[in-house]
């Protein structure tokens, strides 16, 4: 059986105090040559391509310090390696969050989240971690500080280096700081789900959910055995392909509303006995739709919206044993394969999934993957696009030594 990636090849790893010790960090790895693998809460380790050039392990574990919390202007600024969840605490004594769902919260830091574009759920209507960051610091591969944006709402100076470095892995900067706008807390959630027979039905579902005159929060798509686990509701119907959660948020009045207009279009399309969620069972459910499910390897896949009920089918099709679970709103799939062979694991992504994808015109990407699996930077990031050119400048730029994060990502 294959296991997951949970290291990187380090020599050693350290943790500095601040942000002038960590560009002292990197001044000194690039003086000595080395590699530098910049480390958050290490919940995503198996991300990227597995580097093969041992270096030096930069946690960022001592940079924990709330800088600033500004209530009343809906912003908040810490250091890169305060938790998810000392943020969520931090923010829910004055009825704020921010509304971005990250895996393991409780390990994940902000910094690793902003590094790699973590979202979860709630994108559907709340977007991604790009959407909140207004401002961060950092440490280029010269070990040079800078910051970028600032930590106002309206601040349009000067590029938008925040935008650039989010979901960049680490590899133009070492993100040490990071200034993100907030929002209220709702005062209350709930779901409404479907079991449902077969694609063509889902296909329907989510076209109706286009024109609904309610606003889901998220609208999230799992096959059969994406269902392991689920703390909230039994099996599916044992005909049943597929469960589409619709989840909402707001005032106790506008979500009851919502899930009661929700569940009479359904019926209109033949769904006879939705599944409501109440409010006291919500918060279970969202963290569990958030999570991981474990599978030896993850490929997030993104399709039009339109698309994604069918790729999720033809995907079914091609291996019975994968668990889907989808961010359906969105077009954004999330594939667990099942454990393979190394030979017969590269053969199945080059062979037949990213074909599959690219037929749907899709774009993929492996999330993760196990330790005895070799994949090259296009098995795992797809092949250049376009701006490849102006990816590898940028890198260049930031990076002239090639330091931060070596062979994770494309360059």
């Amino acid at each position: 059986m294959i296991t997951t990636r949970e290291s990187l090849p380090l020599i050693e790893t350290v943790a500095p105090a601040d942000q002038a010790a960590v560009a002292e960090v990197v001044r000194t790895a690039r003086d000595q040559e080395k590699a530098i693998y910049p480390i958050g809460g290490g919940s995503a380790l198996d991300y990227g391509v597995c580097p093969g050039v041992p270096g030096v392990g930069l946690s960022l574990k001592n940079l924990k310090r709330v800088v600033d919390h500004a209530v009343d202007d809906m912003t908040i600024t810490v250091e890169a390696g305060v938790t998810m969840a000392q943020l969520s605490e931090l923010l829910a004594a004055q009825r704020q969050r921010l509304p971005v769902d990250a895996v393991r919260p409780g390990q994940a830091t902000i910094g690793g989240v902003v590094a790699t574009g973590a979202f979860g759920p709630r994108r559907y209507a709340c977007g991604t971690i790009r959407d909140y960051v207004l401002g961060l610091r950092a440490v280029d591969g010269q070990g040079s500080a800078f910051s970028a944006g600032g930590r106002v709402v309206k601040n349009a100076a000067g590029y938008d280096l925040c935008r650039l470095l989010v979901g960049s892995l680490g590899t133009l900067a070492v993100i040490t700081q990071v200034t993100l706008m907030v929002r209220p807390q709702p005062e209350t959630s709930a779901f409404l789900v479907a079991d449902l027979l077969d694609f063509d039905q889902a296909e329907r579902l989510l076209d109706g959910l286009v024109r609904t005159k309610t606003l889901p929060v998220a609208v999230e798509l799992l096959t059969r055995r994406a269902q392991q686990g689920n703390p909230v509701l039994g099996p599916m119907v044992q005909q049943s392909a597929a469960r589409l959660f619709v989840g909402f948020e707001g005032t106790a009045g506008e979500v009851e509303w919502m899930v009661d207009r929700l569940r009479d279009q359904w019926r209109e399309l033949g769904i006879a006995a939705p599944i409501a969620v109440a409010a006291s069972d919500a918060p279970a459910l969202w963290q569990w739709l958030r999570e991981s499910d474990g599978s030896a390897a993850e490929v997030q896949i993104n399709v039009r919206p339109g698309a994604t009920a069918r790729l999720i089918e033809n995907l079914v099709e091609l291996d019975g044993a994968c668990s889907i679970r989808a961010h359906a709103g969105n077009g954004v799939i999330r594939l667990g394969l099942p454990p393979r062979e190394p030979e017969d694991f590269v053969m199945f992504l080059r062979g037949r999934l990213r074909p599959a994808v690219v037929a749907a015109r899709g774009k993929m990407v492996v999330r993760s993957y196990p330790d005895d699996v070799e994949l090259t930077a296009e098995d795992v990031w797809g092949p250049p696009g376009d701006g490849a050119a102006v990816m590898r400048a940028i890198k260049d730029r930031f990076d002239p030594d090639g330091i931060l994060n070596r062979g994770r990502f494309v360059f």
